[in-house]
């Protein structure tokens, strides 16, 4: 699973505009509780000197994500994204455009409050424009933010959602470099004391009725296991020598657990290879530089893996796992037999076309489960002989690079989107098997009807696929 989220734990609206009066203001007004939040500045609107504002504050369960880093379920820092993502509220009022809006750390505590009124600003206590908690005042009026970690975001149309990667202030919190206070959100310093009004822009609250609207960090990370056992490539001089590389795994699973290699734990092992027909033998073959053994590394608890590339042509190899680079090393494993495939180029450049299936897919889950969902993949084009239609195991085709979204099916609203960016969260991994990804079910609502739909990513181009696999969260 490479996605997790953490909703907002406490969110709040504060503001310094005039009441329905134009005279008192609601400086001392507390929105804790209300189902909306909102940024805006407005000029003029008592005296032609007269500015009124209102900034976000909202933060987040760090706690829970520091305790899945120390789980191995979120990657160590420098694998792992954290986007923050706020949810654009259509309203009937004016909508503001082309204006930026800075993400800034708090730099103190602050109450979340109760108050829902954002009308007439008659919830008073807690967090507001003045104070961060009931009887202590902010140092300046309209929160206490540091300078450092600040982020922008655009709003070319006034209607996009805020979506800003905060990482390094989030690994920040994780290590206690800053202490987690959340974040403020608002118009940039110029905006707020600009001439020009921008009324009003609106988010959803972590209170809303909508799920999949609230507030919430997103954690992102790549997942995807590639094992080249089904695919492995002899070098070719057609190939650039990255293309020669094929990566291999080793899973070390008891009683249904992955663990650690107690001599490796999370450091090196070294793999050599070998030809033979249903075992290893004769001598280690030469790899890649000229050398015999390659040292692979930990992926994750009980999982390891290496690139080798082998320019021997033999038909079948087997990979070796071992201790150090010795001569007599200490052997940890011997993978399964190798069906190596020769490179030849090709006189067209027709794309592939695929027929797929989710094999295990449920008609229903829970909230708790957490699932690996199998793929199967044959080309379209695909014709059976007599053998292949007598034969109970019909060759799975695997796909390089492939993704998944997910969508719910009563509105058709995107619940995950395709990862296909920098970061590529929503890959599928494959190994000698096919295709699989591994999908938490507790990022959904239940009593829903959702559905996966598939983009194959090649020779450049993304082709969604057609089949669509539904399934509903109880």
């Amino acid at each position: 699973m490479a996605i997790k989220r953490y909703v907002a734990d406490a969110d709040n609206t504060i503001t310094d505009a005039l009441k329905e009066n134009l005279t008192s203001s609601g400086s001392l007004a507390n929105m804790g509780e209300s189902d909306i939040l909102q940024v805006f500045s407005v000029v003029g609107q008592a005296t032609s000197s007269s500015l009124e504002l209102t900034r976000i504050l909202t933060k987040f369960p760090v706690s829970t994500i520091v305790s899945d880093r120390t789980a191995g379920t979120l990657p160590a820092s420098g694998s792992t994204n954290f986007i923050l993502k706020l949810s654009n509220a259509a309203h009937g009022q004016t909508t503001p455009t082309k204006f930026n809006l800075t993400i800034q750390p708090v730099s103190r505590s602050w109450e979340e409050g109760y108050g829902l009124d954002m009308e007439n600003y008659s919830n008073l206590g807690a967090s507001n424009w003045i104070s961060a908690s009931t009887g202590v005042a902010w140092t300046t009026a309209g929160g206490d933010y540091l300078t450092s970690s600040n982020y922008n975001a655009y709003f070319a149309d006034g209607d996009e959602d805020l979506e800003v990667d905060i990482t390094d202030l989030v690994e920040q919190w994780i290590d206690g470099t800053i202490s987690n206070y959340g974040v403020g959100i608002h118009l940039t310093s110029s905006e707020e004391n600009s001439s020009r009004s921008y009324y009003i822009k609106m988010f959803f609250a972590r209170g809303s009725e909508f799920y999949y609207k609230r507030p919430y960090i997103e954690a992102r990370w790549n997942s995807a296991v590639t094992d080249d056992r089904n695919e492995f490539i002899i070098s070719s001089s057609l190939l650039p020598a990255e293309d020669n590389l094929n990566t291999l795994y080793f899973y070390n699973k008891f009683r249904g657990k992955f663990v650690n290699v107690p001599a490796v734990g999370t450091g090196s092992v070294y793999v050599s290879m070998y030809s033979g027909t249903t075992a290893p033998v004769g001598s280690r073959l030469p790899l890649q530089g000229g050398v015999y053994v390659v040292t692979g590394g930990y992926v994750s608890t009980g999982v390891y893996s290496a690139s080798v590339a082998v320019s021997t042509p033999v038909k079948y190899l087997f990979d070796v796992w071992h201790n150090d680079s010795g001569s007599v090393p200490t052997e940890f494993f011997s993978g399964s037999t190798i069906n190596t495939t020769t490179y030849n180029a090709s006189d067209d450049d027709d794309q592939g076309e695929y027929v797929i299936n989710i094999t295990n897919l449920k008609p229903s889950y829970s909230t708790t489960e957490k699932t690996q969902f199998r793929m199967y993949a044959r080309t379209k084009d695909w014709q059976p002989t007599v053998y292949t239609i007598a034969s109970s195991e019909i060759e799975n085709t695997t796909i390089n690079n492939i993704y998944y979204k997910l969508y719910r099916t009563s509105d058709s609203f995107e619940v995950i989107p395709y990862g296909t960016g920098s970061v590529k969260h929503t890959k599928l991994s494959y190994d000698n098997k096919g295709n699989y990804f591994n999908f938490d079910m507790s990022l959904l609502q239940k009593d829903y009807q959702y559905a996966f739909k598939f983009l194959i990513e090649e020779y450049g181009e993304f082709i969604e696929q057609e089949e669509e696999f539904k399934f509903r969260v109880e």
